[in-house]
């Protein structure tokens, strides 16, 4: 698979009223270093009241919804209402795991739904492993984008993106001190 370019394929012939998009397939991976142990890590998955603090939709506080069942066959919601100039996305996340291993392993697949439409479909893998100065976290997502934004690329970028973001959020949630010293340099 080729990491980070998307595939384009066609999907059986549409009628000419009504075009079906080509769905588009990649994967790509990111990596973080902590200086915490992974059990740390792994906490900012696995409890809620962590996880809330650096997992949720973009949009304002008072319409974010967030519930979170962290075991193999639970899953996790979330729902907000983004607002930019005149444009209001009604935006939703639902996943399922797949696979745990408790400080070692999250596998799940989610899918993200923009104004009631599935834009795409992901399996993630996070894997957490020991580091002289503390943990690494790899993320591994293999996306399948349904319903993409002109060639997909934008889309592509903006999840990759995204994902970076979630993650520095983890990073301050789980190894706040890595961050305070960064700030006073």
């Amino acid at each position: 698979m080729d990491a980070g370019h998307p595939t384009q394929v066609e999907s059986g012939s549409a009628p000419a009223a009504d075009p079906t998009p080509p769905v588009l397939h990649g994967s790509f991976s990111v990596g973080l270093d902590f200086s915490v142990a992974r059990a740390e890590v792994f906490r900012g998955f696995a409890e809620a009241s962590l996880r809330r603090r650096w997992f949720r939709l973009p949009g304002g506080s008072s319409t974010a919804e967030h519930d979170l069942d962290f075991r193999v066959g639970g899953g996790e919601t979330a729902r907000n209402v983004f607002v930019s100039g005149d444009t209001r996305e009604h935006l939703a996340y639902r996943s399922r795991f797949l696979d745990i291993v408790p400080d070692t392993r999250i596998v799940y697949v989610y899918e993200a739904e923009v104004d009631g439409s599935r834009r795409w479909i992901s399996l993630v893998t996070v894997e957490l492993s020991d580091e002289a100065a503390g943990s690494r976290l790899t993320w591994t997502e293999q996306y399948t984008w349904l319903v993409p934004s002109g060639d997909g690329d934008q889309d592509v970028a903006h999840l990759r993106g995204g994902t970076r973001l979630l993650l520095n959020g983890l990073s301050t949630v789980v190894n706040p001190d890595r961050h305070h010293g960064l700030l006073r340099r």
